[in-house]
């Protein structure tokens, strides 16, 4: 007999486990908190993509108007 246990995550910000069901309605966030916390730090970009710059210093300068 085998029970249907839903697949557990971790919180990405808190760690505490999440149950991967669609009651779940901030998956794989344990709460809204917890949500907007981790949005708050891709905003200050304290993640990250590792990868090459998309601009050249000098293109963070340039007046887009011209293009």
């Amino acid at each position: 007999m085998t029970t249907n246990t839903p697949p557990m995550v971790a919180c990405p910000t808190c760690r505490k486990p999440v149950a991967w069901i669609a009651a779940e309605l901030f998956k794989p966030f344990c709460s809204e908190r917890c949500k907007i916390i981790d949005l708050g730090d891709w905003a200050t970009e304290a993640h990250k993509i590792p990868g090459p710059p998309l601009l050249d210093e000098d293109d963070e300068n340039s007046d887009f108007e011209s293009y």
